[in-house]
Formats: structure tokens, C-alpha cells, sequence
């Protein structure tokens, strides 16, 4: 085949993977194979058409194939590192990128973002940093570049410096929303130092219907609030969070639907069955709603010396869905988990369990409350800590984050009350079903009304001496990437408990879903459970 034919197969071939046509992007690679077998980007591009078609063992061996035919090339190790991500093996699939991080300097700077990005799903923030910074060296103006080496600078705390690099970013391209919105999240704002008129400027500019308005939606509210200007800041987010809802197309109604079927499948006729699980006792797992507090407890229990943190992780999710093998719906989904190898399951989940001496590894995953039967099957000596806050406080703190692609429920305040309502009569379910050797509730109001105690508490539950560094968590030098990633490098403040009350009017339809459905609000959820 001659080169020019062969580059315009390649072309198309990137073009139909690019539009995730995947079996047409596989058929193209596969002709293209026919004519040269041994043509390295053709075979790396058959993986990723595998692998988008969920043919995960075929795709490694295109990639490890391309790979014996060019093993200086690294865009067939990124899709056996990217394999190895999908398979459970962590540790592979760390181990290649660590080698092409070192090598790195022989690449284009793309791949050393690529390497950082890699490095960030797997919670090794100071790799990706370095990545990152390297990346920068060689294009220093390059706003994406900025805006990722700041991303790594807030997983380590270094605040100051990713303030520093965000203005940057906003200097290099202004119209970048989501800098807006990460720089406003960094720190307090004060009426000597904010950025509200910048934001409100950078409206007037941005057209009614940009999905930019969103993020510099949030970043006005989250300042004006900082400020007290309570109205304006409500103001603010409800137009952004309006305009956001409007772009997803998502129903309420089917997380509903899962977490009932859930709780039918789970009952108590599943946990009256003998099963056997994976003996580990080193999971130790966080769950409740975003904004519950469970990055606190996180920072908490990982200031023990013999706790380390893995913070959110897919894992067992992942090794849920490769158990589970191809399913038409969730559904399915939640019926073929009832009948899995549990012990095969906690396996696959342990295999990404860091090596370290450490007794217990958290897992905070809070979406995980969905799998608590689960995950007591699989790993019956794990731990699971479950945070509870005010309904009201709850609801609002997940309305005014912005979680992009996470959490679809929190942009519309209905869609929040019925999704709290439907996820506290599941953890309702589990708590009957649990053994409070296994499962404890924690309440945030009662961690920070009485934080010397609840963190006692929480410290026995895991079967611990008590350390005083768990009452320094501020000071926990460990990185860490979610959307309290600032709050939580200061000491526990009480001005969040009841927030909610700045803003009663307009919450006025949450708390009315919450009064039809008979919830409490007046008094804050107290009585964390031994």
C-alpha cells in the first residue's frame, strides 16, 4: 500500500475513533492490517477500537504486538497502560508509566500530559505534578499546560502557587470558565481581594447561551457568598445552575428506580445466605453524599500513622462491572451482582491495595453507598464509615458546587430532594442490614460541634490507639483532589452548619419536597452511633 494511502487509512481510522465509531474505525485498522500486518500505529489503533468495544484482552494484544514491533514507540505503551487501567492491575500499568515519565524528554510534551493525566486517575498527585511541570518547560504559554500544572499544585496544597497559575491561565485565555470558577474555590475571597467585578465584566462578554456562563456562574457565587452578598450570590447560581441542567439530559427518576431495586436485591434474604468473601481487613471505606464531609474524616483517619488514603477511586465499581461481565441496563446490573463470586470480587478489588505497612486504606468513594451489600459480601472484615448531614445544608452545599460531569441530580433543587430522599431511605435499608461492628453513621454537625470526641470515635471504630495528629488534620501534608480540596487544609470552622438559613427563600422549593416527603429539618441530624 503506498505511504500516502496508508496515511490517509490512518487519518480515517482517527477520525472514526474520534467520533466513537468504533466497529467502523476496527473494520478500517483491519483492512489496513490485511495489506502491511506489521504497520505499528495501525495495530495501536485497532486496540483502541477494541478497547472502545469493551474487547479488552484483543486490544492488549494489538498493543503488545505493536509494541514488539516498536518498543521505543509510546503510543503502544499508553494503550497497554491504559489496558492494564481497565484489567485492575494498577501496579502494571503504574510501573509503564513510571518509565515513560523517565523518558519523557525523547517525547512531545502532549505525552508527558498524557502520562500526568494518567498519573492524576491513580492518585499519585507529586508524579503528575512533575509531569506537568516538565511539560510546561517546554511550552510555557501554553494555557492548557498552566491550568493542568495547577490542578496538581491544589492536589498538594500548594494554593498560593495555583492561584498564581490560574490568574495566568486567565491572562492566556479569558474565556476559560472553569479557571474562573477553580480560582475562586483556592481561598476565602475579602473585600480587599476578590475577583467579582473581573467575573461580572467577563459575563458581559460571554453570549447568553455559552456553556462558559456556567462555570463563571458558580465562581460569581461562590465570591459574592464569601462576601455576604447573599441574594446576589444566590442570584448568580441559580442562573448557572439553570443553564447547566438545561445541557444534561438526565432523569432523576431512573436513580430512583436503581436505588429501590437495590434494596429489594439486597435484603435480608442476601444477607441470611452463606457466602464467603476476600479475607482483608485493610478496606476501609467513606461513603455518604458529596459535601457530607467525608474528605474531613478522610484527612482525619489518614493523619494516623497506620491509616493511608487512597481517596475516590473507580476500583470497586470497576471490579463490579468485570465480574459482572456485559449487561443490557443497570438493572441487570444490580440482579447478576446478587450472584457473583464474592470472594473472586474482593480479590480483584485488594489487587489495587497499595503495599504499604499501613493497617487500613480508605477508600472515599462516597458514590459507593450504593454498593454497601456489596462490598460487606466481598469483604466482610472491611470498615465503612457513613456521613450524615442536615438535609438542608447538604443539598445546598451539592447545588453550588460544580461538579462537571459528576452528580447530574445537584443542578435543580427538586431533582436534589427527591435523590436525598431516595438515597436516605437506602442507607436506611443498609444500616438495618449491617453489623454496627461493620458500619457506623457519623454526623458532620456532631464532628464539628464536638471534634475531639466524634474523632475518638471514629479512631476506636477502626480498632486503633488514639494519635493526637488526628486532631491536626490541617496539618496531614498528603495530597488530595476533590471539591474540598482547600477547606480541608484549614481546622474544622462551624460556619457551614445551618448556611442554608441565608438562603431560606430561596430553598424554599427543597424544603417544601422535603416537608411532603416528611423529612425533618429543624433540628441538625445528630447521634453519631457507636
Amino acid at each position: 500500500m503506498p505511504s500516502q494511502d496508508v496515511r490517509h487509512a490512518l487519518e480515517r481510522i482517527e477520525d472514526l475513533l474520534g467520533k466513537r465509531e468504533s466497529r467502523a474505525a476496527e473494520h478500517a485498522a483491519r483492512i489496513l492490517l490485511l495489506a502491511q500486518p506489521d504497520h505499528h500505529d495501525g495495530l495501536v489503533l485497532l486496540g483502541h477500537a477494541l478497547r472502545l468495544q469493551g474487547h479488552i484482552n484483543e486490544a492488549l494484544g494489538a498493543a503488545r504486538k505493536a509494541h514488539s514491533l516498536a518498543p521505543d514507540q509510546p503510543s503502544s505503551r499508553m494503550l497497554i497502560a491504559d489496558v492494564l487501567l481497565e484489567q485492575g492491575d494498577r501496579i502494571g500499568a503504574q510501573a509503564l508509566l513510571q518509565t515513560l515519565a523517565v523518558e519523557g524528554a525523547a517525547y512531545p510534551p502532549s505525552l508527558l500530559q498524557d502520562v500526568a493525566q494518567r498519573f492524576t486517575m491513580l492518585g499519585l498527585h507529586v508524579d503528575a505534578e512533575r509531569c506537568h511541570a516538565r511539560a510546561l518547560k517546554q511550552q510555557p504559554d501554553n494555557p492548557q499546560f498552566v491550568y493542568n500544572h495547577a490542578t496538581s499544585l491544589i492536589a498538594l496544597g500548594r494554593m498560593v502557587a495555583a492561584e498564581a497559575a490560574i490568574d495566568r491561565v486567565i491572562v492566556l485565555k479569558p474565556d476559560d470558565g472553569d479557571a474562573w470558577y477553580n480560582r475562586a474555590t483556592l481561598r476565602k475571597q475579602t473585600p480587599e481581594h476578590n475577583h467579582v467585578e473581573a467575573i461580572q465584566a467577563r459575563l458581559a462578554k460571554t453570549p447568553t447561551q455559552s456553556s462558559q456562563r456556567v462555570a463563571l456562574g458558580y465562581a460569581l457565587a461562590k465570591e459574592c457568598e464569601d462576601l455576604h452578598e447573599y441574594p446576589r450570590s444566590f442570584a448568580a447560581l441559580k442562573q448557572a445552575a439553570d443553564l447547566r441542567r438545561s445541557q444534561l439530559r438526565y432523569r432523576v427518576e431512573d436513580d430512583i428506580e436503581t436505588m429501590r431495586l437495590i434494596a429489594a436485591a439486597f435484603d435480608d434474604a442476601f444477607f441470611a445466605r452463606g457466602r464467603r468473601g476476600h479475607d482483608d481487613a485493610r478496606p476501609l471505606f467513606i461513603v455518604g453524599l458529596p459535601r457530607s464531609g467525608t474528605t474531613l474524616v478522610d484527612r482525619i483517619l489518614s493523619s494516623h500513622t497506620a491509616i493511608s488514603s487512597r481517596g475516590e477511586t473507580s476500583d470497586f465499581v470497576m471490579a463490579l462491572v468485570r465480574q459482572a461481565g456485559k449487561v443490557a441496563n443497570k438493572a441487570e446490573l444490580v440482579r447478576r451482582s446478587t450472584t457473583l463470586d464474592f470472594a473472586d470480587l474482593g480479590r480483584a478489588y485488594c489487587a489495587n491495595l497499595s503495599d504499604s505497612s499501613a493497617r487500613h486504606q480508605i477508600d472515599k468513594t462516597p458514590v459507593n453507598f450504593l454498593y454497601l451489600g456489596l462490598i460487606t459480601a466481598a469483604l466482610p472484615n472491611a470498615r465503612i464509615i457513613h456521613l450524615r448531614r442536615n438535609p438542608m445544608d447538604a443539598c445546598y452545599a451539592m447545588y453550588k458546587t460544580l461538579f462537571r460531569m459528576a452528580y447530574p441530580f445537584s443542578y435543580d433543587l427538586v431533582d436534589l430532594a427527591r435523590y436525598w430522599i431516595a438515597y436516605d431511605a437506602l442507607m436506611k435499608h443498609w444500616k438495618q442490614m449491617l453489623a454496627p461492628s461493620q458500619f457506623v453513621d457519623i454526623s458532620y454537625e456532631d464532628l464539628v460541634a464536638d471534634q475531639h470526641g466524634v474523632s475518638h470515635q471514629l479512631i476506636d471504630f477502626v480498632g486503633l490507639p488514639w494519635q493526637d495528629a488526628c486532631l491536626a488534620f490541617e496539618r496531614n501534608p498528603e495530597p488530595t483532589l476533590t471539591a474540598s480540596a482547600a477547606q480541608v487544609r484549614q481546622p474544622i470552622y462551624a460556619s457551614s452548619v445551618a448556611l442554608w438559613r441565608r438562603y431560606e427563600n430561596e430553598l424554599a422549593p427543597l424544603r417544601a419536597a422535603f416537608d411532603a416527603a416528611g423529612v425533618v429539618i429543624e433540628a441538625p441530624v445528630t447521634g453519631a452511633t457507636p
